[in-house]
């Protein structure tokens, strides 16, 4: 029976004199545990900042395009208004936005509802609301007014208004 003790060096001596290295290999290959758990702390210090900012990057970067959806579509509106006013001598919008654009936006979809699939668009003629679906499941809303006219009175033709984005479908 042998017996065998551990000196600072990290050799293995016995009792009959002989010293042997306790790794198999002189490079040490491979990690310690307290590595791995060094390695797993810093990932997931880095995961903690890293989320919340790509998160906030998506959203701001679905609103850029949301502002491209509209910029667009008050655009077509004002071209539209005026073709109105070449053919009848009065500016006038349509009855839904999405009719002056001649290429209409990615997710259009004609019907009368707001949006509910991701990345749709949709004009609810009952509130008057252009609505969108983010990817991420968010509602956003345009207030649409289309403007007044009368065959009876030309001067007192107003195009409509377009509101600002607003949360949720709209009332």
């Amino acid at each position: 029976m042998a017996l065998y003790f551990l000196d600072s060096e990290k050799l293995i001596k016995s009792i009959s004199g002989k010293e042997t290295n306790m790794r198999k290999n002189k490079h040490g290959a491979g990690f310690t545990m307290i590595e791995l758990i060094m390695v797993m702390i810093i990932l997931g210090i880095l995961a903690a900042v890293a989320i919340p900012r790509y998160i906030a990057t998506v959203a701001q970067s679905e609103a850029a395009a949301e502002n491209a959806v509209i910029a667009s579509i008050k655009a077509g509106l004002g071209s539209y208004a005026t073709e109105k006013l070449i053919d009848n001598g009065r500016l006038s919008w349509p009855a839904d936005p999405f009719m002056a654009l001649e290429t209409k936006p990615s997710g259009w979809t004609d019907a009368n509802a707001n949006a509910a699939n991701d990345g749709e668009w949709r004009y609810n003629q009952s509130t008057d609301n252009i609505t969108h679906m983010r990817n991420n499941a968010d509602v956003f809303h345009w207030d649409y007014a289309q403007g007044t006219g009368s065959d009876n009175d030309p001067n007192n033709d107003a195009v409509g208004t377009l509101g600002a984005r607003e949360s949720g479908v709209g009332d």
